[in-house]
């Protein structure tokens, strides 16, 4: 199987600026690392309202168990009136998102400006507390 590209890296820059944590993925999401991940974006879910941006740019793969742990992260967050947005450029993700009935669930952008400029409804927008940019590679 291949590295372990989930772990967390070096970077964790948080910040008093409000906004989205933003959440940068790199290598692949599959079932070798969906447990790691998932531990994770528990934590970064699991206060109110959590505002969270996964930016998945730079995965090379995503299987079955990578979609479970997104669908779990953006479930978490809705049921804390929050907010989960994908950040994704690739057609081929966006494609397998329609082709397993998960195209109208996730709010994707295809850069990370966009995502950041879209209007917040105000149940996230009363929980928006610092932001933070954390990397997994």
């Amino acid at each position: 199987m291949t590295e372990n590209h989930t772990e967390r890296a070096g970077t964790a820059a948080r910040g008093s600026v409000a906004g989205p944590t933003v959440v940068v993925l790199r290598g692949e999401i599959d079932l070798g690392t969906a447990t790691s991940l998932t531990t994770r974006l528990d934590a970064l879910t699991s206060a109110p309202s959590p505002d969270l941006v996964l930016d998945l740019r730079e995965v090379t793969f995503i299987d079955c168990a990578g979609l479970g742990v997104l669908c779990r992260a953006r479930n978490r967050a809705r049921a804390r009136a929050g907010r989960l947005r994908l950040v994704s450029d690739s057609a081929r993700f966006r494609r397998m998102l329609r082709l397993v009935d998960l195209g109208g669930v996730f709010e994707v952008a295809s850069r990370l400006p966009d995502v950041l400029s879209r209007p917040v409804d105000a149940a996230s927008e009363a929980g928006a507390g610092a932001g933070a940019r954390v990397a997994l590679r």
